[in-house]
């Protein structure tokens, strides 16, 4: 495993986008052990993006326009609903140190639907990958899964680490009503330009 791969990877999966704040938003409203089971979502949401670009179906998206609008315009979609529910008191955002618990099958479905809707991911992994393979490699595949489980993991890692941090500062959230306030308008608008980021990129 090169330094390389591993550092880029870093670099990759610390970089702020729609998972660390959907993890850091989880962790907020419904505490640590929500937010590792939405970092955990969000990891598992990488793995069809990642076979997309092993078998070669990330070639499908990059070569065909109306695919790749689908996905994108489906991703913008699901990310302004995530806005608008992150501004709502009783949406996404909402802290009550009463609150009843949300199920872990739902934080993981809302997670992997955020990655899954992201048209970038399998061109981006399509590209990223093979840097890091050989050309003499007697198993490219077996070689490139591998990498694929260490980029997976560093992003459980990474998420997890954003998620228990943010969860530290829970109760103070909660004993704060316009913090709550300020963090629900910050969390939209993060949704809402990770949205116009979306829109904004070319296959």
């Amino acid at each position: 495993m090169s330094p390389e791969f591993l550092l880029t990877s870093l670099v990759i999966v610390a970089s702020p986008g729609t998972g660390v704040v959907y993890t850091l938003s989880t962790a907020f409203s419904r505490g640590a052990g929500a937010s590792v089971i939405a970092a955990l979502g969000c990891t598992l949401g990488i793995v069809p993006h990642l076979l997309a670009a092993l078998f070669g179906l990330a070639a499908v998206l990059n070569a065909s326009a109306v695919a790749f609008d689908v996905f994108r315009y489906a991703g913008v979609a699901y990310l302004l609903l995530m806005a608008w529910m992150s501004l709502r008191e009783d949406g996404t955002l909402q802290v009550d140190a009463k609150l009843a618990p949300q199920s872990r099958r739902t934080i993981i479905a809302k997670a992997i639907l955020l990655n899954l809707l992201n048209p970038k991911l399998p061109v981006f992994f399509l590209a990223f990958l093979p840097q890091f393979v050989r050309p003499s490699d007697p198993a490219p595949l077996a070689h490139m899964l591998e990498l694929s489980a260490v980029f997976m993991a560093l992003t459980f890692v990474v998420f997890s680490v954003y998620g228990l941090l943010a969860a530290t500062m829970r109760d103070r959230v909660i004993a704060r009503p316009r913090v709550m306030l300020l963090l629900r308008r910050s969390f939209a608008a993060a949704f809402v330009l990770l949205g116009l980021k979306l829109i904004a990129t070319e296959r």
